[in-house]
């Protein structure tokens, strides 16, 4: 027999602005989000945490949009780079998705390219910023 989908338990009310309850009532909705329950969501912080190149970062944004509908972008910010905090970690808005993940997923990237700076250095040069170096 078919198990039905786990969905995210609801925030406390109050807590959060994610709008689970819209999402739920609107048949239309992209209900993709709310597949990620608390424990899929700690496995995922611990793969952006501990990358390994450029290529697994580009492999997770890839299916985090596939499987779940979370847009997400890293790229060189608009002034000069000079630690992680420079990198531009952009998230989509998107009904469903809780506010810690929203702040915890860049975090994750951040940790994880902290751990292993090569990773950000394949991303600046495969955006042309380290052509004169």
């Amino acid at each position: 027999m078919n198990q039905p989908l786990a969905m995210r338990q609801p925030c406390p009310p109050g807590t959060c602005d994610c709008g689970r309850e819209a999402l739920l009532e609107d048949p239309a909705g992209d209900q993709r989000i709310l597949r990620l329950t608390r424990h899929e969501e700690r496995r995922l912080l611990e793969r952006l945490e501990n990358l390994d190149s450029l290529e697994q970062l580009e492999h997770l944004q890839r299916r985090m949009f596939e499987q779940l509908g979370i847009h997400l972008t890293v790229v060189p910010g608009h002034n000069e780079v000079r630690s992680m905090r420079g990198l531009a970690i952009e998230m989509a808005a998107q009904p469903g998705l809780c506010r810690k993940t929203r702040q915890a997923l860049p975090s994750a990237i951040r940790r994880g390219l902290e751990k292993c700076p090569e990773i950000a250095y394949r991303l600046l040069d495969a955006h042309d910023l380290l052509r004169d170096a």
